[in-house]
């Protein structure tokens, strides 16, 4: 007997009606000739939207825009959070400046494309991010960087302050090079049960509750290299 996948529910969040049409088309595209099929289950043009549709829908994912008059997406992340959101959250945006791609992963995005780079990025972005892994292209990882290792020399103090054992800390080494659980078990010659346990701890050490905000805050307190 065949069985159906079940389709991947997303909410598109842009205030511009024709790039949502635009992210659909894309969608469709990938339904047709990928091996993932997605649904749209809402649309939102607001942070309020947003929220309101994700706490009816539970999305998979959202794919979400910085630009929410008269509010922005971090505000968005940031209040999904507080909602103890499970999905994933993918920001499509037109802003390249360090401080925007820097606080949108701070604020808990698991992924961050350049709006001018989705029609050759967005299928690897979803399939990176939908594998419970953080997904940064080349170019906006240079943004992402130069912002974390501003931030790492001026508060390499914080190491002291908080204490990671010697196996959390080669977790968290190979977590801030985008391994998966899957690949750190490898590296580290442990089970994916045990990686969870440690990323489990690391995460209440750090006081974050996902992977993109332990990158960011091992990379902010300078507990590892990039």
């Amino acid at each position: 007997m065949m069985t159906t996948t079940r389709p991947i529910s997303i909410i598109l969040v842009d205030d511009d009606q024709r790039f949502r049409k635009g992210l659909h088309t894309l969608l469709d595209f990938y339904n047709t000739n990928g091996t993932k099929r997605f649904e749209v289950v809402g649309e939102a043009a607001s942070v309020d939207q947003a929220l309101n549709l994700t706490i009816e829908q539970h999305p998979a994912l959202i794919l979400l825009d910085l630009e929410l008059p008269p509010s922005d997406g971090v505000t968005a992340l940031i209040r999904l959070g507080e909602l103890q959101y499970k999905g994933k959250v993918l920001v499509l945006s037109a802003h390249h400046e360090d401080e925007w791609v820097f606080r949108a992963m701070q604020a808990g995005a698991s992924g961050y494309v350049f709006k001018d780079r989705i029609a050759t990025q967005l299928c690897d972005a979803i399939a990176t991010i939908l594998n419970d892994e953080v997904y940064l292209s080349p170019e906006v990882a240079t943004h992402f960087f130069r912002l974390f290792h501003f931030y790492a020399g001026r508060s390499l103090q914080a190491k002291h302050t908080i204490h990671l054992t010697e196996r959390e800390q080669e977790v968290l080494h190979w977590l801030v090079q985008g391994a998966s659980n899957e690949e750190i078990a490898q590296h580290l010659y442990i089970t994916v049960a045990t990686v969870k346990a440690h990323l489990t701890a690391i995460f209440e050490k750090l006081k974050v509750t996902s992977r993109s905000q332990a990158i960011v805050k091992a990379l902010k307190l300078g507990l590892v290299c990039a």
